[in-house]
């Protein structure tokens, strides 16, 4: 990467250039799957949800990361996807690999943060999912739980993480890691999509 791109941009804006066509693709991806057309197809996104914020968990009850990003514990929504499964009467996915970010192990700041940029950015982008779940008659109480917004609501939420992320003090090689994470976790929900979500002309 550019490394007068990195020293001029503050992370979260490296990190949304660093992931755009990723980003790009897999949303294209999850449209074609139609989650949205029934509650078939939707449970088969919540498949997808579920492994992704379980890939995530650990990172909301890091004392560094919570340090760093007042407030973080209380982002977390694998939780809530739980939940929007139970609702749907869904089992969880099982014989799953362990997830990217194991619950003890040690972690890699930069590569939390790109993880974490993606998963913050995603509540961001719910506000459409939230309104095309309600065709399906769910909602924030019930089957889709974790597409609900923050208590301060999508727009605040972002802007908040956001400024923690440009604050937190990364050297240029440690921003170049944040956005090969970021890449890397769009990559992985992308696999994901694959597996369970077939596509739907």
């Amino acid at each position: 990467m550019d490394t007068s791109t990195i020293e001029a941009e503050g992370l979260s804006a490296l990190l949304r250039s660093a992931s755009h066509a990723s980003h790009g693709t897999l949303d294209r991806r999850i449209m074609a799957a139609k989650p949205f057309s029934s509650r078939e197809r939707y449970a088969q996104f919540l498949q997808v949800q579920y492994r992704f914020h379980r890939d995530v968990a650990a990172l909301f009850d890091h004392p560094e990361l919570n340090r760093l990003l007042p407030g973080l514990a209380g982002r977390q929504r694998l939780n809530a996807v739980i939940q929007d499964l139970s609702d749907l009467e869904q089992a969880l996915p099982q014989d799953l690999d362990a997830p990217v970010f194991a619950p003890g192990a040690a972690v890699d700041l930069a590569t939390a943060l790109g993880w974490l940029y993606v998963e913050e950015g995603s509540n961001l982008g719910a506000a459409f999912l939230l309104k095309a779940a309600a065709a399906l008659e769910l909602n924030a109480d019930f089957g889709a739980r974790h597409l609900a917004p923050h208590v301060q609501g999508r727009a605040l939420s972002w802007k908040a993480f956001s400024a923690q992320l440009d604050a937190v003090p990364l050297d240029d090689t440690a921003k170049g890691r944040a956005a090969e994470a970021a890449r890397a976790a769009f990559l992985t929900v992308h696999g994901y999509v694959q597996t369970h979500c077939e596509i739907h002309v």
